[in-house]
């Protein structure tokens, strides 16, 4: 059974000429109060430390943060949770949206960080965002770099997206590419990275959109990117043990949920990854409430799964896979960050676990490449939720036949190199990708000290 749909197939359906048209004007004005001498260098400071080789995370969120990007109507907001809202739109746009033909007009503001260079020139970069989006709201997230040649890319549309689909409906852009760089439904990626190229420098753009003439706005507390270069390979060496222990993390299978709504990409077969979110949600003691949840068929077991499920899905992907979306879908509950990022071991992950952070992996395999779990896929997500006194993984396996069946124990050795190669053989002995460590991360604003730290070691806080 396979169950997800591969996460790096090229997608042969192009969005409507109508994605041009929300393109906002270029943000103009520095943000006001922003001296020089406010700003900390590139690099230093909160959500700058670069995870050790190969990975690097930068992530904007501090009050400094927002006063220190390029803005265009927008505003920073301080308190415990420092944010961007619209305050001034800068123009007003007609989106017609791809899914639905509908065309309405929007108010519209923008946010450009700084230019960011990050300590591994990269093959891949993957922008996630943590916001929120009243009904009448909506946001854009846009990257633009430079390459190691010296050129420039074009603005790249990195995600649409809003926490409803009232307004428009969340979608990923297709067909974006300049010869050496494409967009892959969430990921930025170099074309050939065996010629050297590299992705140098970049920065991000914000631009959130509101009904005109409304005092409506989202608001916006994290957004960042993850820049990554990891080698070609068809195996990753064995890392030793370190870590016996286990979270309480509910357990969901996706599929109990086949046939619901297939609507969202075809049903629960296929919901690895909201299921996968909604479980790490719900051990951070969030969940929907009984009137967000109030559309589902009250027939059907864990709601809660269909929900995330219709709140992370694609229209242009057509599945409920795109890693950000998922990322910003948990941080729509009260208080919660989340990262899309890589790790580079099963020691780094160890030490989240040792932290109480849970992760969400993901990976792809043939059947006799990963003992115990009955399955081969093309791409799955699960979530690991601890070690074995002898180093083997403990994850939560949506791809189980009911909830009780979910905890599974994997090999230490298959498990860390179906999760950490970048190459692999299908069935048919063709070459495919892998996602050579790719895992979300959700944690509270209030975190302790220990996951502070854990975080902190990544890069991510």
């Amino acid at each position: 059974m396979t169950s997800s749909t591969p996460r790096r197939t090229v997608l042969a359906a192009a969005l409507a000429a109508a994605a041009g048209t929300a393109a906002a004007g270029p943000a103009t004005a520095a943000g006001p109060g922003c001296a020089a001498s406010d700003c900390p260098a590139d690099g230093a400071g909160r959500g700058h430390v670069p995870a050790a080789g190969l990975v690097d995370n930068r992530f904007w969120s501090s009050y400094t943060d927002w006063r220190c990007g390029t803005t265009a109507g927008t505003k920073a907001v301080a308190g415990l949770r420092p944010g961007l809202t619209l305050a001034t739109p800068a123009g007003r746009v007609d989106y017609t949206d791809p899914h639905t033909g509908r065309t309405a007009a929007w108010e519209y503001a923008t946010w450009t960080s700084p230019v960011h260079t990050p300590a591994v020139p990269a093959t891949e970069v993957i922008a996630s965002w943590n916001a929120a989006t009243p009904p009448g709201t909506w946001l854009q997230v846009e990257l633009s770099g430079t390459y190691s040649d010296g050129t420039a890319t074009p603005w790249y549309v990195m995600g649409r997206w809003a926490a409803g689909d009232g307004d428009i409906r969340r979608t990923s852009v297709d067909d974006q590419t300049d010869g050496k760089s494409t967009v892959w439904t969430d990921t930025f990626a170099i074309d050939d990275a065996a010629s050297g190229l590299r992705l140098s420098a970049y920065r991000l753009r914000l631009t959130l959109y509101r009904t005109p003439g409304s005092a409506l706005t989202p608001t916006v507390w994290r957004l960042g990117a993850m820049a990554s270069d990891i080698p070609d390979r068809f195996t990753v060496p064995a890392s030793e043990p370190g870590l016996d222990h286990e979270l309480l993390v509910p357990r969901y299978s996706q599929n109990t949920h086949v046939g619901q709504y297939p609507e969202y990409d075809n049903g629960g077969e296929a919901w690895c990854s909201p299921t996968s979110s909604q479980m790490i949600v719900e051990y951070w003691g969030r969940r929907p409430s009984a009137e967000q949840l109030a559309w589902v068929n009250p027939s059907f077991a864990d709601p809660q799964v269909c929900h995330a499920a219709r709140y992370t899905y694609d229209h242009q992907y057509q599945g409920c896979g795109n890693w950000p979306f998922n990322a910003a879908y948990a941080a729509t509950y009260p208080d919660m960050n989340a990262a899309v990022t890589r790790l580079r071991s099963l020691t780094e992950l160890e030490s989240l676990i040792r932290a109480g952070i849970p992760a969400i992996t993901s990976q792809s395999f043939r059947k006799e490449e990963l003992t115990g779990a009955g399955y081969g896929t093309s791409g799955h997500l699960m979530t690991v939720i601890g070690f074995t006194a002898t180093g083997d993984v403990i994850a939560n396996d949506p791809a189980s036949p009911t909830n009780e069946a979910v905890r599974r124990v994997y090999r230490r050795q298959e498990w860390e190199n179906i999760w950490l190669r970048t190459k692999r053989y299908d069935a048919n002995g063709k070459v495919r990708g892998g996602t050579g460590g790719v895992c979300y991360l959700f944690w509270p604003v209030k975190s302790a000290p220990s996951q502070h730290r854990a975080l902190q070691a990544l890069g991510l806080v």
